[in-house]
């Protein structure tokens, strides 16, 4: 058991679980730059740090928490939380966006991969590594795909035939309660090498973004997507100096697929110019 202190980088979109709480995979960056991913983590957890914060993102909150290698994952840079409740977790502070996010960049932009194929050959025995700070070299499109609509059946069918205490004073059901995006998101971008690549983003913040654009645009996918598209392609490419925070899948990294790193977050501070710094 160690105890650890991370600043949160990542949180990816929720998925269903066989317990009460939807399951959010996190991961975060030490203070001297090492990356820590955290499994099982609750929803309801990441709900409450938004709330006690009273902060509109859950990520860049320094936490101390007893954490555990997870020895049923080969990648280093997975833990478990010794007390699967968090009751041992502390909220230190949160970093804000000041000064073009200068103090996030000490921490998240200290070790960058701007060459894909380094990266993979890094994700290889005996390195192994799962996560990574990653710089493209130039992003062309934002392209958007149709997915399924549901959860799938078996997932549904294992958490409606479960049954939980809430109140300790009876027993209930409880349904996923997360909503299933219905389309996938992919960047494609230029790296290092100048060669074409392609990534899915499995961030929660671009699904969150969605599910937002399509409230205030009264239910429009089309038009839902297309200010998803506007965000993540025109504003952070031309106002923004981008990064990605990739991660591996444990089923494609363990096959040793041919890429299995995914977008698991973006880092967005604004464009700086050259003359006097300013933000453009």
């Amino acid at each position: 058991m160690e105890r650890k202190k991370l600043l949160i980088t990542v949180v990816a979109y929720p998925l269903p679980s066989r317990s009460y709480d939807e399951l959010v995979c996190t991961a975060g960056i030490t203070e001297e730059g090492k990356w820590i991913r955290i499994y099982p983590v609750p929803l309801s957890f990441l709900k409450g740090i938004k709330r006690e914060r009273k902060a509109s993102t859950y990520k860049y909150n320094w936490i101390e928490i007893n954490l555990i290698r997870n020895e049923a994952d080969f990648r280093l840079e997975t833990y478990s939380p010794v007390n699967h409740d968090l009751s041992d977790i502390r909220i230190l502070g949160h970093i804000k966006t000041n000064n073009c996010w200068t103090e996030r960049k000490k921490y998240c932009l200290r070790n960058v991969y701007c060459d894909m194929d380094l990266l993979i050959d890094h994700s290889k025995s005996p390195k192994n590594i799962s996560l990574a700070t990653f710089k493209p070299t130039e992003i062309t499109d934002l392209e958007i795909v149709p997915d399924d609509r549901e959860w799938k059946s078996n997932w549904v069918n294992q958490r409606n035939q479960l049954e939980f205490d809430f109140t300790g004073e009876g027993h209930s059901k409880r349904p996923i309660t997360i909503d299933k995006l219905p389309y996938k998101f992919y960047y494609h971008f230029k790296d290092s090498t100048e060669k074409n690549r392609k990534l899915t983003i499995e961030d929660w913040e671009i699904g969150a973004l969605y599910w937002n654009c399509l409230s205030s645009c009264n239910g429009n996918e089309t038009i839902a997507k297309e200010k998803v598209k506007a965000r993540y392609l025109d504003e952070f490419v031309t106002k923004c100096d981008p990064y990605f925070f990739v991660g591996t899948t444990l089923q494609w990294h363990k096959r040793r697929s041919k890429n299995p790193f995914v977008i698991i977050g973006v880092f967005y501070p604004r464009r700086l110019n050259q003359i006097g710094n300013i933000p453009i």
